[in-house]
Formats: structure tokens, C-alpha cells, sequence
């Protein structure tokens, strides 16, 4: 299956180019993010997977499912990069984790990682409350989240379906496993449109950058140029642009 990228995620609407921006700068500051959806094929690991394709040049993605052996060996390599989980779940499907190794992951977190992760939910809250009451993870360690990202699905798969990324979190902070934070933006259904609410309050604080990089996405999106190849390209010319040099 072809690679979906950020500028495609606009183009069929699941969201706009102006929170696409947005996500782009926080992967570029390497923040942890947690992304929720319901019901099952809603889209979590395609949109976390295309924001993850905006990183920096150089950020490995470290793909873990919370080993010891494994941990152990991150704690001392500090490599930094993101810790990615396919999901936190108690399903057994391989890759999912629960538990312990949930909290083995976010124990490796304070060695220099981010931390990317889905898992199934109605809402920000309450996946948020999955993390801390269902796992046991402290309010302090849940904080790492940065952003919650949450995804709804309507239609039938493969017939109508659709998908809009209905709210994007910001965290402040997490109290009594819930977190505290504001909505930056939200889809209004009525009108199918996406609301800003709100700028990011600890990252992103360049207007004129982040309008740079609406346009560049909006623009592939426009004009159907949303391959992963055409996607990586314009990134590279923006990187280029702005004196960032590809890693060796």
C-alpha cells in the first residue's frame, strides 16, 4: 500500500493545512504526542506515521514494544529520537502493549527520547486517562505528551468512508491522570469545518513560519502533488531554504 502522507491527509480532509502546519513544527521540536481514535481502521497509526515522516533529518524512530532487554540498551545509548508503540492496548496482537512494559517505555523517556503512541478512545480525556489510570503511569511521565491528537470515522470502509481529525491538544501539564491544557483546533461537524482555537502556547511561536509551512503543504494538497517522494522533496527545499543541512 502506497505511503499516505501529510499533504494527502489534507487533500481528502482529514484535516487542514493549518494544523498540518502546526504538527509539523512540533515533530520538528521532537514533542511526544498521543494520538486516539474509535472505531478500529479510524486512522491513528496513518496519521501518526505521516507526522512522524516530517521530523528533522537525523531523528531515528526507534519502533519498541516496551522490552527490557531492549529499554536497558536505549537507557544507555541516550541515541535520542522517538520511542514509537504501535499501540497501547491489552488486544494481543503483537506490538500492542499494556501494563508494565507501558512503563517500562515511559521510564526510558528521561534518557533523551520522544514518544509517539495510539490507542483506542472517545476522547482526549479519556485517553489520557488510559495512560495514567489503565497503566499506571504517573501524572508527572503522562506530562511528556505534549499534544493529544483525536480522530473520528464515518461511513463504511472501502464504500464512503471518511475521516477528520476532530481535535488537536495541547498539554500543559497532567493532574489526577487528566490533562490540562487547551484545544488548538477543533472540527465543527455541522459544517465540516476545522476551527483554530487556539495558538500553541509552548511551541510553534514563529506566525511567519508556521504560514510558511501551511502554504507548502496546502499547496501540494492543492494540486494533488501528495506522494511521499514529492512530499520529502518540498520539505528537503524548505529545510534547505531556511540552512539546515542533510545529515551526512
Amino acid at each position: 500500500m502506497a505511503e499516505i502522507t501529510i499533504a494527502e491527509l489534507v487533500r481528502n480532509g482529514t484535516m487542514s493545512a493549518e494544523m498540518a502546519a502546526v504538527l509539523w513544527v512540533a515533530v520538528d521540536e521532537k514533542l511526544s504526542f498521543l494520538t486516539v481514535a474509535l472505531p478500529r481502521m479510524a486512522g491513528k497509526s496513518t496519521t501518526s506515521e505521516a507526522i512522524l515522516a516530517l521530523r528533522p533529518p537525523g531523528v531515528p524512530l526507534n519502533r519498541v514494544a516496551g522490552e527490557a532487554a531492549l529499554m536497558e540498551r536505549l537507557k544507555q545509548e541516550r541515541s535520542g529520537g522517538y520511542l514509537v508503540v504501535q499501540e497501547f492496548s491489552q488486544a494481543p496482537v503483537p506490538g500492542y502493549i499494556w501494563g508494565p512494559p507501558v512503563r517500562r517505555v515511559f521510564d526510558t523517556l528521561s534518557s533523551g527520547y520522544s514518544l509517539q503512541t495510539c490507542l483506542h478512545s472517545t476522547g482526549v480525556e479519556e485517553g489520557m486517562l488510559e495512560v495514567t489510570e489503565g497503566n499506571g503511569v504517573s501524572d508527572q511521565q503522562a506530562s511528556t505528551f505534549k499534544l493529544v491528537l483525536y480522530i473520528e470515522m464515518f461511513g463504511r470502509i472501502g464504500v464512503d468512508v471518511q475521516r477528520r481529525l476532530v481535535e488537536v491538544y495541547e498539554v500543559h501539564r497532567v493532574e489526577n491522570g487528566r490533562p490540562l491544557g487547551q484545544p488548538l483546533f477543533l472540527w465543527r461537524r455541522d459544517s465540516d469545518r476545522f476551527e483554530k482555537l487556539s495558538d500553541p502556547h509552548q511551541f510553534g511561536h514563529d506566525h511567519d513560519d508556521l504560514l510558511h509551512r501551511e502554504q507548502i503543504i496546502g499547496g501540494l494538497a492543492q494540486t494533488g502533488h501528495t506522494s511521499a517522494e514529492e512530499v520529502s522533496r518540498a520539505i528537503m527545499d524548505y529545510r534547505a531554504a531556511q540552512g539546515v543541512k542533510p545529515p551526512l
